[in-house]
């Protein structure tokens, strides 16, 4: 959720403004732009206006998609401006509420981590990979972050290894081992005079970061469009220019799988995948000043979604429901 860009780099200030513009502009998105536009205060050093952000989506009556992690936010950020005590209330609610999702529980854990709660946050991170993994045969990529944050913290601890370690190191996928990268004495090398032990730690640091930059969440995918059998019927029917760009609906949904995977061998990052609507297409054209017939608009029209926080990465564990919504796991619809 939070922009990986130096802020030296951007204008924090601006971006944040633009975003909350475009809030305004496409309430149903407010949650997924409001949350980019407090990172953004928060990057800038304006953390009382990212926490009037999150009281902004908690108060407005609207039903969150993500609700525990507008809190979590919120009380990371609170923390890091000297209101410690209502970031342990919030802290403490979440821990309460046991929420499915991993990435409330992140952050709160790592918000402990940072102010020295060592022992609060091995806890944190302990309580969420039970409740969130046991009698899982493979873990999702977004528990990822759960793993490899307790496996950090318990080396910290000097806690020997155990069931969950295990599980962490089996998906760090990174030439350094994890007891190797989360080292607490790792620090000490960095006052060597050494050549060879700086540049070990050089190296494990650009692993440490790699790591961490595969693990953000980036606001702007590369994203194909996707339109479900209704909408892609009414669509055609309405617009029938279109229906050289789709000549079925299941040559449509092929595309899409062929078109992401090539993306993916070629390299490409950060790959997603947005859903149109026939309503939502025509008054993006009315906005354009163009025919929903132009073809040309569709490209467009899958960026704007993208950049409304609309897309879902790509590709789908393959134990998760497949993106084309045929109720099939991923392994065994498109995914096979």
């Amino acid at each position: 959720m939070r922009p990986d860009t130096p802020a030296e780099n951007v204008d924090h200030i601006n971006e944040a403004a633009r975003l909350e513009r475009t809030a305004d502009r496409y309430p149903e998105d407010a949650e997924a732009l409001l949350l980019r536009a407090a990172a953004h205060r928060e990057l800038a050093g304006d953390r009382p206006a990212a926490t009037a952000l999150y009281d902004r989506l908690l108060t407005s009556g609207a039903d969150l998609d993500n609700p525990y992690l507008v809190r979590a936010l919120k009380a990371s950020n609170l923390w890091e401006y000297g209101h410690e005590a209502e970031a342990r209330a919030i802290i403490d609610g979440i821990r309460t509420a046991s929420p499915r999702d991993p990435a409330p529980w992140v952050i709160v854990a790592e918000a402990l981590e940072a102010h020295d709660e060592l022992e609060q946050a091995h806890e944190t991170f302990t309580e969420a990979v039970r409740l969130l993994l046991t009698g899982v045969s493979e873990p999702p990529r977004a528990t990822y972050a759960l793993l490899l944050g307790r496996h950090r913290v318990r080396r910290m601890l000097g806690a020997a290894h155990d069931e969950w370690d295990a599980l962490a190191d089996s998906v760090h996928r990174h030439p350094i081992g994890l007891d190797e990268l989360h080292d607490p004495k790792r620090v000490w090398s960095l006052g060597s005079e050494n050549p060879e032990e700086l540049e070990a730690e050089i190296l494990r640091l650009r692993a440490e970061l790699g790591a961490y930059r595969e693990a953000l969440s980036r606001p702007f995918p590369v994203a194909v469009l996707h339109w479900p059998a209704g909408e892609l019927a009414e669509m055609t029917d309405a617009y029938p220019d279109l229906a050289e760009e789709y000549p079925s609906h299941e040559a449509h949904l092929a595309t899409i799988e062929g078109a992401l995977r090539e993306l993916a061998a070629s390299g490409t990052p950060n790959l997603g995948i947005v859903r149109g609507t026939v309503p939502s297409y025509e008054a993006f054209a009315a906005s354009e000043l163009t025919s929903p017939s132009d073809a040309s608009l569709l490209p467009q029209y899958a960026t704007t979604l993208a950049a409304r926080g609309r897309a879902v990465a790509w590709p789908p564990e393959r134990s998760e429901a497949c993106w084309c919504g045929s109720g099939q796991v991923y392994g065994e619809c498109h995914g096979v």
